[in-house]
């Protein structure tokens, strides 16, 4: 295990020096000028170097791009051009909405997605099943702006259950903030949840035409038993995929509900730090965020081991 989970390692920092290198790389071939951007149409010539200077736009790109790696190491992102404020001080107050976002909505689409796989499952074919399997297909294709946008209009505008859009702050009290998060983190989870079912059925049904299946139900288990025994463990492993994948994109994905609901997060921060063009935000927050998904990816891979003994017996 411990040799598997050290060649993990390794891949995650190879990953982690390829995505930094890209993110760089394409932020710098993005054509304009930042400081020029900034001063405006009119900006004397004098005054734009004056600023490029100033912000260290002058320096050679791998100069900028080692100061960049090397401020990240030591948590300094740099200042933001527009709000002249450090960015990790602009990250640390929005992951405090995208975070708890994120997980809620990944809680809320396992709640919904489990059941649902494993009871379409152990009915194939039946009413049940194609019931189930009509409502996922209906999650997919449906994006996540136009659920958030029927939420609103029915719990917020109708019924006046929930606020249309801000988030109250964590310091007006946890429920308070969780009743803010709630209609973005179902909108935000529906779609997921149509995944994440259709995986699980899958997954599961492989499992129950497995022969290990068949050797338990001679054995005298009942099909119920050999489900929940046997089946529903060993089709977990595509599922977890599916779920390191789901938080990744929960989290860097919520640009566009952000936007719906006006939640001060890291998606709304990295939307307007494109607006305004301040790109060194926009290559801080995209680098947290794939810092991220290489972390649950990692995660992902060691409870794979857990699961699955024969991955630590080939590593």
């Amino acid at each position: 295990m411990l040799r598997y989970a050290l060649s993990r390692c390794v891949s995650l920092v190879i990953s982690l020096i390829v995505a930094s290198m890209v993110i760089f790389l394409i932020i710098e071939i993005v054509p304009g000028d930042p400081a020029a951007f900034m001063l405006g149409l009119n900006a004397q010539p004098e005054a734009v170097e004056a600023l490029r200077a100033q912000l260290g736009l002058n320096a050679s790109a791998p100069e900028r791009y080692l100061t960049w790696v090397s401020g990240m190491l030591q948590g300094d992102f740099g200042t933001s051009y527009t709000y002249r404020a450090p960015i990790s001080d602009l990250i640390a107050d929005r992951i405090w909405v995208s975070l708890p976002l994120a997980v809620y909505a990944l809680v809320l689409s396992t709640l919904i997605a489990f059941p649902a796989g494993i009871f379409a499952a152990s009915r194939r074919g039946g009413a049940g099943d194609t019931a189930i399997m009509g409502a996922t297909q209906l999650g997919v294709a449906i994006p996540n702006f136009w659920f958030a946008m029927i939420l609103v209009l029915i719990f917020a505008i109708n019924l006046r259950w929930f606020s249309a859009g801000g988030f109250v702050g964590w310091d007006k009290g946890f429920w308070l903030g969780l009743k803010s998060l709630t209609l973005p983190a179902i909108a935000l989870a529906l779609p997921q949840a149509a995944i994440l079912a259709r995986v699980m059925r899958s997954s599961l049904l492989d499992m129950l035409g497995e022969d290990f299946i068949r050797t338990a139900r001679a054995k005298g288990l009942s099909k119920r038993q050999a489900l929940w025994r046997h089946a529903v463990r060993n089709a977990l492993i595509p599922v977890l995929t599916i779920l390191g994948l789901q938080f990744s994109f929960l989290l860097a994905g919520g640009i566009v509900i952000e936007q719906v609901f006006f939640l001060p997060g890291l998606g709304r921060l990295i939307f307007q730090a494109i607006s305004a063009r301040d790109l060194i935000v926009v290559e801080g927050v995209v680098m947290l965020l794939v810092f991220s998904v290489i972390i649950v990816n990692f995660l992902v891979d060691l409870t794979y081991a857990a699961v699955d003994p024969r991955l630590r017996q080939r590593s």
